[in-house]
């Protein structure tokens, strides 16, 4: 292995960890001001209506969903719908974490107890921007800017994976 292997990879698992920390800031931020949809058919139906308040999606699954074919094909109709509207798209591993930073039901809070209420389907979750009270921060321009950065490099869709705390 090179120096700039070497040096590259450490400058890789950075970035990749900043990226992951924005992702969470944001998603929790977008959360406090409403500004998130989640769940497949509730993300389609907002993009039907109003691709252009959508600022970012997300596309979470674990291994287990890899093999469900309804599910990948409802991702691959959304991705295609995000690209032809300018949307960023992230894919998403680590569906526990993320029901954590969402505060989800079947999660257990920083006390240990267990939020008990249904859970939301996690799989599709949409970052809108509504025109009257725009969504400005530091993390959506970090998760942005790494999108952009990945469709540089030719990878449309960037992966991440949020590790458990």
């Amino acid at each position: 292995m090179t120096l700039e292997e070497v040096v590259g990879c450490n400058i890789t698992d950075k970035k990749m960890e900043t990226v992951t920390e924005a992702l969470e800031e944001l998603l929790v931020a977008a959360q406090r001001q409403d500004c998130l949809t989640v769940g497949v058919y509730e993300s389609a139906k907002l993009m039907n209506v109003d691709p252009d308040s959508v600022v970012l999606c997300v596309l979470a699954t674990d291994e287990e969903d890899e093999d469900d074919i309804a599910l990948q094909i409802h991702f691959t109709l959304l991705q295609a719908f995000c690209c032809d509207n300018d949307i960023n798209i992230l894919r998403l591993s680590g569906m526990r974490r993320l029901a954590q930073v969402l505060d989800e039901p079947g999660t257990a809070d920083n006390n240990g107890n267990s939020n008990s209420n249904e859970p939301r389907d996690l799989h599709c979750i949409l970052v809108t921007n509504p025109s009257c009270q725009a969504l400005q921060c530091q993390a959506l321009q970090d998760v942005s800017s790494y999108c952009e950065e990945s469709r540089c490099r030719n990878q449309w869709v960037p992966c991440l994976e949020l590790q458990d705390r």
